[in-house]
């Protein structure tokens, strides 16, 4: 969601409104949100839907509701597709590409939960699905797209990939008794981390690029330093034989960073 935000107003300063917020523009950001959150919703509830049978075998997550017995299973399946068709739906009151595009991005945020059956690179997989949030916001207000809202995907690319990277870290040994594919799977826990180490960095990397590129201010630059030092502070939280904080990196500081990363941006691009 702080990414999609920051799609949006990037859009919304690109098409030259130099005032207030029109109205109009008001409206759009309510479906821009509308379609993260149904989105969202659909990605998580299919998941939790396709994985029931894992679910139940693993203990960390035999307490999800599906496996618990609090969500039946076709429920919960019902809910995936009212949220898929009013993600559709909300699309076409957008724009025709939004439109056009939203099976796509659909496919691509439910086709993640096949792929760690069969890839270790289920984590890329995920990082893309979550990265087409700046673009599809910002291809909500121009209707077209533009390198500085691929690059702020990117950013989500690579810094989903890497921390989920870390996040897999719980389950390596029972996804190896499933014949679960993952990269601690196939690369053992001290490689994974080395990979999610090199992801993190090249996020570092293309936010400081952004700064240098597009947006050459103080505001900007205090958000990309918070966001790139809580960033490699994840990863002073989680070490090759102690993974006991790895949800106070994957959850708390994650969402911190790009709470505050989103907050600065947007705060530059409305300045201007």
């Amino acid at each position: 969601m702080p990414f999609a935000l920051v799609g949006f107003f990037l859009a919304w300063r690109t098409v030259g409104y130099n005032e207030a917020m029109p109205a109009n523009e008001w409206r759009l950001l309510l479906m821009v949100i509308l379609c993260m959150v149904f989105a969202r919703s659909a990605a998580m509830a299919f998941n939790r839907y396709i994985d029931e049978r894992f679910d139940k075998l693993n203990p960390r997550t035999a307490v999800r509701e599906i496996p618990a017995g609090i969500i039946q299973k076709q429920h919960a399946l019902l809910f995936v597709i009212i949220t898929c068709l009013l993600f559709v739906a909300t699309t076409f009151f957008i724009n025709r590409i939004c439109f056009y595009l939203s099976p796509v991005a659909l496919f691509v945020i439910l086709f993640y939960s096949y792929t760690k059956r069969f890839t270790p690179l289920c984590h890329l997989v995920l990082g893309l699905g979550l990265s087409l949030a700046p673009i599809g916001a910002y291809l909500a207000v121009t209707g077209h797209f533009d390198t500085l809202p691929l690059l702020f995907s990117f950013i989500v690319f690579t810094w989903v990939s890497g921390f989920d990277i870390l996040y897999a870290l719980q389950d390596e040994t029972f996804d190896r008794e499933n014949k679960l594919q993952s990269i601690p799977v196939l690369l053992g826990r001290k490689n994974a981390m080395l990979v999610s180490n090199i992801l993190h960095v090249i996020t570092a990397s293309v936010v400081i690029y952004i700064g240098y590129a597009y947006m050459q201010s103080y505001t900007y630059y205090a958000g990309a330093a918070l966001f790139t030092g809580l960033l490699f502070y994840q990863h002073t939280l989680v070490k090759p034989h102690d993974i006991s904080k790895v949800n106070l990196a994957f959850g708390t500081t994650n969402g911190i960073a790009s709470i505050l990363y989103a907050s600065f941006v947007i705060l530059f691009i409305v300045m201007q």
